[in-house]
């Protein structure tokens, strides 16, 4: 380990590794952010909902930012933290690390046919033991696809168990990152013999669950050689540097997807207003747990309108959102990848309604604007149902969040006070802080996380009943989209491996570990 401070002060890498891209930071208790870099991964987005990602452009983006962080900073660091995109799976040969398949996304939506072939009462057995309603946004249904359509060789994991036995040969997955697989019992946080069953993934190797603060193994990735520490799923990173740990209040982070969550305590909340009881974090072998709802596609919809020619990026949302005064009664549902919670209508696409003569590209970014704010208050509403007590506050973070467009519609839609992150990048905040508890077990999660004050407040600036009239509108459309019948999966729905593969046979990609020492 290279360090020249004291445990408690020595500043720590940590790395995020996202859909579009890697963010990297090293972070200083003492003194903040003092080295930051980036890297992108562009994952390949194709027909049928398919979302794929070379593997070794995975791998690339994490050395790559780290790295640049790390040039930046100057000098030496004490540990590594990794956070992960959670539902990213890939088959790999455990013995030589080579991928055998391309990664599918998250967003992927393939597996759909896996989910139609499972009948309601095995459906409602895996939200029982793994709190997660059957949908191919998960893992298991990539997992159990790329053993039906791909390959049976190897291991099939989620992308973060590859990528740490790349960096350190451990082959282990933290508890949280486990729970979005829809294969880990809830309630005893341990792999679900009945859940692999169901999807025909019993036998399979499976990664060591570990705690999410804790040594993993060393890596020489990024040079000097490091302990790695620290490993969480993105959101739950993030909520962790959101300091939301009391009632009342919840995260949301708006990146790819916009993802809002609330910590519920020791014990699981199953409740009944369609959103996932998850796993929050594992820290000293006790597990706190969270309410997750999704949103699968926010800054993905800006890069929609941006390949549309409507904007150039998300930046030039506010300047081209604000040559309108309204949406000119355009009503937007940007369910690009499907509905997540608390519909979980995986078939279903997006809708653009209301649209005239008269309709501008201001009009369709502020329809955008108010189809992701209404969804996020969509899973606001859920949890103040299953919680019993509405948001007082909202924590939000992510890319999205410097547009003030998108954050003043969301507190006029909310209706409460919209608190920005100083730094949008909360998820690698997050991350940092665990794998300082990792190096550091004597550290409380207060001494870890600095309570950083917000950097915006945004109030509603809408009445309450102006609210209540354009989120009954947004509704309306939502409804005649979920009133369709489900559309089953065929061929379109991915039934392709991804190129250059061959039924069942490994791409020519090679990936022998990168700085291996570790503890599997």
């Amino acid at each position: 380990m290279v360090s020249v401070e004291p445990r408690a002060t020595a500043p720590v890498l940590a790395v995020d590794q996202g859909t579009s891209g890697t963010k990297a930071l090293v972070v200083c208790p003492e003194r903040g952010v003092i080295g930051a870099g980036s890297a992108d991964v562009r994952p390949r987005y194709g027909p049928g909902g398919t979302v794929e990602v070379a593997p070794a452009r995975l791998l690339a983006s994490v050395v790559d930012a780290g790295r640049q962080a790390l040039a930046e900073a100057g000098e030496p660091v004490a540990a590594v933290g990794l956070a992960n995109q959670g539902e990213t799976v890939l088959a790999w040969d455990p013995v030589t690390g080579s991928p055998l398949t391309d990664a599918i996304v998250w967003q992927d939506r393939r597996a759909a046919s896996v989910c139609e072939s499972l009948g309601e009462d095995e459906a409602e057995e895996l939200r029982d033991l793994t709190g997660l309603p059957l949908d191919p946004y998960f893992a298991a249904p990539k997992m159990a696809w790329i053993r039906r359509e791909a390959t049976r060789e190897g291991v099939v994991t989620t992308s973060d168990a590859w990528l740490v036995h790349q960096l350190t040969g451990a082959f282990v997955t933290d508890a949280a990152t486990a729970g979005r697989t829809q294969l880990l019992d809830l309630d005893r946080v341990e792999w679900s013999p009945r859940a692999l069953e169901i999807f025909g993934l019993d036998g399979e190797r499976l990664p060591r669950v570990v705690d999410a603060a804790g040594p993993v193994g060393t890596t020489s990735a990024f040079g000097p050689e490091l302990p790695l520490t620290g490993l969480l799923v993105d959101q739950q990173a993030a909520l962790l540097a959101q300091r939301v740990t009391g009632p009342g209040t919840a995260k949301c982070t708006y990146g790819t997807g916009a993802f809002l969550l609330a910590l519920t305590g020791d014990r699981p909340r199953r409740g009944s207003s369609g959103l996932v009881s998850c796993v929050a974090w594992r820290l000293g072998g006790r597990t706190s747990y969270c309410l997750d709802g999704q949103v699968y596609t926010a800054a993905s919809a800006v890069r929609w309108l941006t390949d549309l020619g409507i904007v150039s990026g998300a930046a030039d949302l506010d300047r081209v959102g604000s040559s309108v005064p309204d949406s000119g009664g355009v009503t937007f549902v940007p369910a690009l990848a499907g509905l997540a919670a608390p519909w979980w209508r995986a078939d279903l696409r997006g809708s653009l309604t209301g649209l005239g003569l008269e309709t501008g590209a201001g009009h369709l970014v502020r329809a955008l604007c108010e189809g992701i704010a209404a969804q996020v208050v969509a899973l606001a509403d859920a949890v103040a149902a299953d919680t019993g007590r509405p948001l007082s506050s909202l924590r939000v973070d992510g890319g999205l969040t410097r547009s003030a467009l998108l954050m003043q519609t969301q507190a006029d839609l909310l209706q409460c006070p919209v608190e920005v992150s100083p730094l949008s990048d909360a998820t690698a905040l997050g991350v940092g802080a665990v794998a300082r508890l990792g190096l550091d077990p004597a550290l409380g999660v207060p001494d870890a996380v600095p309570d950083r004050k917000p950097a915006a407040v945004y109030e509603p600036r809408v009445p309450p009943g102006v609210a209540q009239e354009r989120l009954a509108v947004f509704r309306t459309a939502v409804d005649a989209l979920t009133a369709r019948p489900p559309h089953p999966a065929g061929p379109a729905a991915g039934a392709t491996l991804p190129p250059g593969h061959t039924q069942a046979q490994a791409p020519a990609a090679g990936g022998s570990p990168a700085g291996v020492s570790g503890v599997s």
